[in-house]
């Protein structure tokens, strides 16, 4: 449950209905698993039901996993670390690069998923590389039913874990798709992402960067848009552990001459506290300060969300 308040023109504040998220699991055999998860999200009209992963996976080994279906898309970290329960992630909402919903990155990506550890002694590396359909004819969906175009898009992703220091995270992303626009019009995308996050929560550091990069197929025109976040929190030694105070800057630009991304501008600052009532819920709250356009004012706003999980 979310409640949001603030000075833009045009806005209600109110109380509004968050996701809420299902899971699915089970073993086929010693090796063959499956997950699944589901959201039902309100709307002005009723409820709508969303697949949001269903995954049928082979688990050879620690050194080979081979999944088929609909995945959250491995470019950076948050896609993956942080799912649809608001209850994983210590902020209200994700940062503006990984919004569900959002352009930014294609968020879901439908096809295979090949993945595992690396032999590589104290620096923990791990990969994993995916083929399948690419962004939908709505970009900012992927194509469920099939590929709006004759081209695969590919994503590969490698991340180390040095034992040396628990809960330091180091990794690069790539990923190259061509996007199909109503009209017929035709685009490369390659987008390089890389990030580094610390998840111990004394403190708990996440830092994330992207560059999308567009090609127009006649015009040859490349333009890049760059998006990133630095997110840190802390729980505190006291009130038994419960309080976890946090900030979040994050930045998104689009060039004038960009033709497939729209209003993506993004500036501002998040400042809250995420406060455990128990070991299965939670209460946030945040300030912003936050503006989307260039020419735009700044706006601020209070939000507050309680979580749970059962």
């Amino acid at each position: 449950m979310d409640f949001s308040a603030t000075d833009q023109k045009g806005t209600n504040s109110g109380f509004s209905l968050g996701q809420l998220d299902l899971h699915l699991a089970s073993a086929l055999s010693r090796k063959i698993s499956y997950f699944g998860e589901i959201t039902f999200n309100a709307s002005p009209t009723g409820y709508g039901v969303e697949v949001e992963r269903s995954i049928i996976k082979y688990d050879y080994n620690d050194y080979f996993k081979l999944s088929f279906g609909r995945f959250h898309t491995p470019i950076g970290y948050w896609n993956t670390a942080y799912h649809h329960g608001a209850w994983l992630q210590t902020t209200i909402t994700r940062p503006e690069i990984v919004r569900i919903g959002g352009t930014f990155i294609p968020v879901h990506f439908v096809g295979f998923l090949a993945e595992g550890n690396i032999p590589s002694g104290g620096a923990g590396l791990s990969y994993s590389f995916g083929v399948g359909n690419g962004r939908g004819t709505i970009i900012s969906r992927p194509g469920d039913a099939g590929d709006n175009n004759d081209n695969r898009a590919w994503v590969a992703n490698i991340y180390s874990r040095p034992q040396r220091f628990y809960g330091l995270q180091l990794g690069a992303s790539a990923y190259r798709d061509k996007i199909t626009l109503p009209g017929g019009r035709d685009f490369r995308e390659l987008i390089t992402s890389a990030h580094v996050v610390w998840t111990k929560e004394n403190p708990e550091f996440l830092a994330e960067f992207a560059n999308v990069s567009h090609r127009g197929v006649l015009t040859n025109i490349t333009t890049n848009s760059q998006g990133f976040y630095v997110q840190f929190a802390y729980r505190l030694p006291w009130f038994e552990r419960t309080l976890k105070p946090y900030y979040r800057y994050e930045y998104i630009h689009t060039p004038l001459s960009e033709q497939v991304f729209t209003n993506q501008d993004v500036v501002g600052s998040i400042v809250g506290a995420r406060y455990d009532i128990s070991s299965y819920a939670a209460f946030k709250a945040e300030y912003r300060y936050t503006k989307h356009q260039i020419l735009e004012p700044y706006v601020n706003g209070a939000f507050f969300q309680t979580a749970f999980t059962f």
